[in-house]
């Protein structure tokens, strides 16, 4: 099978890299013929740190490149997306609009980047992902579940391999 590109994870705050949801959507972007890669940013917590990590892990990659966050990962991509001209964005839960973070609202490519909230994310409200996707015109999904989307996995394998599609 000819592979079609990289997924990057990159997992949030308090997970890592053999979180399940990460595992999860990996299976399902190496079944779909993407390489994947995630590392573990559980060395700090400071999100401009994590970011350098990622720009500089990807700085070479010259395929397809996607990248796929959690939480403070999902800041961490969305913020990467344009130094490291990623294709396309898959975010669970992003820190945007968060007090704390270096900005507030990351520019990303907005025809290739997805967003999917819990309504009851009790850690980033889910209107922060709803200002956040109106003001960059990207999709989002609003699921039942909380902020780690645990109980919705079988759901964001459905919809992550939709958005792979995109990239077929």
């Amino acid at each position: 099978m000819t592979r079609k590109g990289l997924v990057h994870f990159i997992h949030g705050k308090e997970s890592g890299p053999g979180g399940r949801k990460l595992v999860a959507l990996s299976e399902v972007a190496g079944s779909a013929g993407w390489r994947t890669c995630s590392l573990d940013y559980s060395h700090t917590t400071d999100p401009a740190v994590r970011l350098e990590q990622l720009v500089t892990a990807c700085r070479d990659e010259r395929g397809l490149l996607l990248l796929v966050g959690s939480s403070m990962g999902g800041w961490v991509a969305a913020e990467a997306a344009r130094q490291l001209g990623a294709s396309g964005l898959f975010l669970l839960a992003p820190a945007v609009h968060m007090a704390g973070y270096p900005s507030q609202a990351p520019v990303v490519p907005h025809e290739n980047t997805e967003i999917v909230h819990g309504w009851d994310d009790d850690v980033i409200p889910y209107d922060h992902a709803v200002r956040f996707a109106r003001s960059s015109g990207c999709t989002l999904h609003l699921v039942q579940g909380d902020h780690r989307l645990s109980t919705q996995i079988p759901l964001l394998c459905e919809l992550f391999s939709s958005f792979l599609g995109k990239f077929a």
